[in-house]
């Protein structure tokens, strides 16, 4: 958007070049950087204790105000932006589109070894290169580590924000900064007229020797370097569709502050009726069909309360969706669907052959469904747990997360908790177990495996023990 920006933000790291482009941008006319406008410590640069008549104290206190005065200054104003800085100010600027975003990065060992420099030397800009100290310094896997995990949730979360504002950011590398072109275009689209002739010669870089030469055990930080998974290449994609809190389907006892946040085709009848024998006669039964104004209510209203969710194992789950659901008349259409679209040929009855043939093709249509390769909505019946419990927390959090094979030890811990004498765990209806035993094999294992891979790997699973 050339023209249409009245501010800017450079979205960095420590020690990624920051001050060497704010120095050229400085030399713009009616640009202005404002160093770390919104850094903990001080105001603007290190050892400044206010900016445009804003102390710390006064910052602190009026953040958005601070913002409106930078803004408010002739010309074109910005500041340098880190992942420490104050967050208040945070989604004011992602949601401006008229602040002009800009991403300064830089190869993380680099910034971070710059980085060890500049704490042993004390020197964290410098203007001349003949003031520049010099010092070796080591590796330590387990510090760059959290400076790697430091550096890339914060750009990732900022890449997300803007894509889900519909905006888009002007990228630039450490090693771009000496390009006169790439400081060109970056003028360019900010939408100014004005083209310098060179960068800026006012900040020297600091550590222009190699790795080799600074780092006292670099085969260390090669080894260290080389176990990392840099690229994510271990990650699990995640296609599945994100899903809300589910609000209407939670259950609450009137008889203790215990709040039920069920996961479909597990143990939900059961506990619903544990929640309605809990507590003293003449309070039991439970309440249900909440929505978040009248949750929020409960929460309000019942302090010390315990919100909770039960896992099932995959395998089950599945079985259980299929038997129950997928098979019954409820579910005609879906049905159809599968035998004509997916070529799942699913049994009339419960023949043991049958049912281990159809169940195979369900799972095989799980699988591509969460992996986003199906035109079906994502129903809460096969959806994997862990986007269940992702759309839990959008709302509130369970604090306890129990499993369906030691229920009622597990409830017998959450009734103590809150004072009150856990009933007996009620039998649910026939889920299915027995069947599946009888048609279980390797096979199945690995499709169900296949199906709900984060599952296995986020919660700990281990093979189904039929």
């Amino acid at each position: 958007m050339p023209g249409a920006f009245t501010s800017f933000v450079i979205f960095c790291g420590m020690r990624t070049g920051s001050n060497f482009l704010e120095a050229s941008l400085n030399e713009v006319p009616g640009l202005t950087c404002h160093g770390e406008a919104f850094n903990p410590y001080f105001v603007g640069w290190q050892g400044r204790d206010s900016l445009l008549g804003h102390d710390l104290k006064r910052r602190e206190g009026d953040p958005s105000g601070f913002l409106a005065r930078l803004r408010a200054q002739p010309g074109l104003n910005g500041f340098r932006y880190f992942h420490d800085h104050d967050a208040r100010v945070l989604d004011g600027l992602l949601d401006d589109p008229r602040c002009a975003k800009i991403i300064l990065t830089r190869n993380p060992a680099d910034s971070f070894i710059s980085r060890r420099i500049a704490g042993a030397t004390g020197q964290w800009k410098i203007t001349r290169a003949r003031d520049r100290s010099k010092a070796g310094v080591s590796f330590d896997a387990a510090a760059f580590e959290t400076h790697l995990s430091d550096l890339q949730g914060f750009y990732l979360s900022i890449i997300r924000a803007l894509q889900t504002r519909g905006q888009t950011a002007f990228h630039i590398a450490y090693e771009d900064l000496g390009d006169i072109d790439v400081l060109n275009g970056l003028l360019a689209w900010l939408g100014l007229d004005h083209r310098l002739d060179a960068p800026s010669r006012a900040i020297v870089r600091q550590n222009p020797e190699g790795l080799a030469e600074t780092v006292s055990n670099l085969p260390e930080m090669e080894q260290s370097l080389a176990r990392l998974d840099l690229f994510n290449l271990a990650r699990i994609p995640n296609l599945e569709p994100r899903r809300g809190p589910a609000v209407p389907g939670f259950v609450a006892a009137r008889g203790a502050p215990l709040l039920h946040l069920p996961v479909r085709c597990g143990p939900e009848a059961s506990v619903r009726e544990w929640l309605s024998r809990i507590g003293a006669a003449a309070s039991r039964g439970t309440d249900t069909e909440f929505t978040r104004n009248s949750l929020r209510r409960w929460m309000q209203d019942h302090p010390g309360h315990r919100k909770f969710t039960v896992l099932t194992h995959p395998a089950l789950r599945a079985f259980r969706a299929y038997r129950m659901h997928i098979l019954s008349d409820g579910y005609a259409d879906l049905r159809a669907t599968l035998r004509s679209a997916h070529d799942i040929d699913l049994p009339e009855g419960t023949a043991p052959a049958d049912l281990r043939r159809g169940f195979a093709g369900y799972l095989s249509f799980v699988r591509m469904n969460l992996d986003g390769q199906t035109g079906l909505r994502t129903d809460p019946i096969w959806a994997s747990q862990t986007a269940l419990l992702d759309g839990f927390a959008q709302l509130c959090h369970p604090d306890a997360i129990l499993r369906e094979d030691r229920l009622d030890a597990d409830l017998a811990v959450l009734a103590a908790s809150v004072g009150a004498k856990p009933p007996p765990v009620p039998a649910g209806p026939d889920d299915g177990a027995t069947l599946l035993a009888a048609i279980w094999d390797t096979d199945l294992e690995k499709a169900v495996h296949a199906a709900y891979r984060r599952d296995y790997l986020n919660f700990g699973f281990a093979p189904y023990a039929a």
